[in-house]
């Protein structure tokens, strides 16, 4: 009687394609709808000019200059008006973090439309909790 020395990979073909199509179906489920939770800046503080122009748009998607309310509309006007149609001077802008992120966009473009190119998003400090920070 002789001995046969081959291996039978059958088995081990079979193995390997079932994980191929599980791998196959299971990897495009892992990048769907993936949450995502945004962490707090640790930038270095940015010195602020003497007067700076805040920007701020309110939870209930209300807009204000300063402490000045005013519309959407009116926005490049009154940005003229305070900087004096110096369009190289830095805008500070706070929006409430229960504002979606495409109504912050929507408003970074009328800006940008209005010709102030030069937009610092204000936050939180993460490290000691108090105060802004400009990033």
């Amino acid at each position: 009687m002789t001995q046969v020395s081959d291996i039978n990979v059958t088995p081990f073909i079979d193995v390997i394609l079932v994980l191929l199509i599980i791998f196959m179906i299971a990897a495009p489920l892992a990048t769907v709808d993936i949450p995502v939770d945004l962490p707090a800046s640790t930038a270095v503080r940015q010195p602020r000019p003497e007067k700076p122009i805040f920007i701020t748009l309110k939870a209930d998607r209300t807009l204000a200059v300063g402490e000045t309310p005013l519309s959407r509309m009116a926005l490049a006007a009154s940005l003229a008006s305070l900087t004096s149609s110096d369009h190289s001077k830095r805008l500070f802008v706070r929006a409430d973090k229960t504002v979606p992120y495409g109504e912050v966009m929507s408003l970074m473009n009328d800006l940008r439309s209005a010709g102030y190119l030069k937009i610092a998003l204000v936050g939180l400090e993460s490290a000691s909790g108090a105060g802004e920070t400009a990033q």
